[in-house]
């Protein structure tokens, strides 16, 4: 089967596919010689290109002035020069199509069928083929004065920008669509502008202007009167989400990258497989002991082969595996490490489970020696003195560091009036998994008692030893 397809039976059924005759009267069409040229040269575009193409031609040729048949010849001219990979045959058939926009065809039909182009247009990866492209029509749609169709072409436009990173050239086009939303009705200017808005957003995630982005997704969240698409709403969402994290409001972060989940599933994008990764990601850093993959939403996904990954490294994070946790990276670097945005946060990630094991590893002791510690969670002893440090800080444990004798002394009645150590954190953890807090609360306090008696008894002996 060739590359085409069907695509030739049906002119514009979809995007992608070759336009449907636009319940054009065949019979007010030109002549039944260019029908019937126009027709005979479709069934031979999968066998003889060339040979449909001369024959396309013919019907452009065969009218006196520009009419229905020759502008339907020249899409299917445009859209085999395409389809073939020759570019620059493409675009001379594409500014010829132009041509027939202003009086040749009706309004309707032109839009409907610029705009079918333009997605298939955007399927292209020479980028500067499309630039070209859409300076054609920019060019053309501002002398007709065809706004609609000109605002989606702008929109387009910025959308190449955005995917080439030139955000000087993406700010202008933007400023051109915030005045172009200012006319029509309320809920369609919402709806404009949400899009508009969409866009900004990305650009203001991926320059990191932090101050801009929460200002503008604050103002997007405000709008009342648009009826944005659900994957409009992603974007924001996913963008919010971004800046969440960036803030460090991991809670926050996982609220919002659940309703981006939520949107891209909706309007179908795969897009929604990264979101739930980040779902995941914010969802370890809140030190959430909810499993992000037991709401209705998100689990038919827990078995997906992009997400079964991160599924794994939930489980092995609730258990405070380490070892598991760090291997499931390891042997999982294209569908975890190899995004940027998870990278960023990774050590966050690790710092936070190791934090967790750290505490669990130490609880039951009143002094513990570094290096211990270090060999338990496979990292340096400065690294262990670094999570020490910031755990005494946030009073999630009490005690001191001896680097001379290179141990950590805890403080078990302070600890124990937190509820052993990791005070509430863990308590709350305990709670979560069946383990009532009143017997977290009495256990470890016990243990360092008795601990504490041990080495009283210890110290006695060799007192009694020195003295003998």
């Amino acid at each position: 089967m060739s590359d085409f397809g069907d695509d030739y039976m049906d002119d514009e059924e979809i995007d992608f596919e070759y336009e449907e005759d636009d319940d054009v009267d065949d019979n007010a069409s030109g002549g039944a010689d260019l029908e019937n040229t126009y027709y005979m040269a479709k069934s031979i575009i999968d066998d003889d290109l060339d040979g449909a193409l001369a024959k396309f031609q013919t019907v452009v040729d065969g009218e006196e002035e520009k009419g229905e048949w020759g502008f339907k010849a020249r899409k299917q001219m445009f859209k085999a020069a395409f389809r073939a990979g020759r570019y620059d045959d493409a675009l001379k058939h594409y500014l010829e199509v132009l041509t027939y926009v202003p009086s040749a065809v009706t309004r309707n039909h032109s839009e409907k069928s610029i705009n079918n182009l333009l997605d298939l247009v955007a399927t292209a990866k020479d980028l500067a083929f499309l630039e070209r492209v859409y300076d054609a029509t920019i060019s053309s749609l501002s002398a007709i004065n065809n706004d609609r169709l000109l605002l989606k072409c702008h929109l387009k436009q910025a959308k190449l920008y955005l995917d080439r990173r030139e955000y000087a050239r993406l700010a202008r086009v933007l400023k051109h669509l915030h005045a172009a939303c200012e006319d029509g009705d309320e809920q369609r200017k919402g709806t404009q502008l949400m899009e508009v808005y969409a866009l900004e957003i990305q650009m203001y995630s991926e320059t990191k202007n932090t101050k801009k982005l929460k200002a503008l997704y604050q103002q997007c969240l405000s709008i009342k009167s648009a009826i944005p698409s659900p994957r409009i709403m992603g974007v924001i969402r996913e963008c919010g989400g971004k800046m969440h994290m960036a803030e460090g409001n991991w809670t926050e972060a996982q609220t919002t990258f659940f309703e981006s989940f939520k949107n891209y599933d909706d309007a179908g994008s795969p897009q929604r497989v990264h979101v739930l990764k980040y779902l995941v990601l914010a969802n370890m850093l809140a030190e959430s002991e909810i499993n992000p993959f037991d709401s209705q939403e998100t689990k038919p996904y827990k078995n997906d082969a992009e997400i079964v990954a991160m599924t794994n490294l939930v489980g092995a994070y609730q258990r405070r595996d380490i070892v598991e946790f760090e291997k499931i990276l390891k042997n999982n670097r294209r569908s975890i490490m190899d995004d940027p945005f998870i990278r960023e946060y990774l050590d966050d990630v690790l710092r936070t489970i190791r934090s967790q094991v750290l505490i669990k590893l130490i609880r039951p002791y009143t002094r513990i020696r570094l290096q211990y510690v270090a060999d338990h969670l496979n990292i340096s002893v400065a690294d262990v003195t670094d999570l020490l440090v910031t755990l005494l800080l946030d009073k999630k444990i009490v005690g001191k560091i001896d680097q001379v004798n290179a141990r950590l002394d805890l403080e078990p009645a302070a600890n124990a009036a937190m509820g052993g150590v990791g005070g509430g954190l863990l308590a709350q953890a305990a709670a979560s998994s069946g383990v009532l807090a009143a017997e977290n609360e009495t256990m470890y306090p016990a243990l360092s008692k008795w601990s504490g008696a041990v080495a009283a008894l210890n110290e006695a002996v060799l007192v009694k030893l020195n003295r003998a």
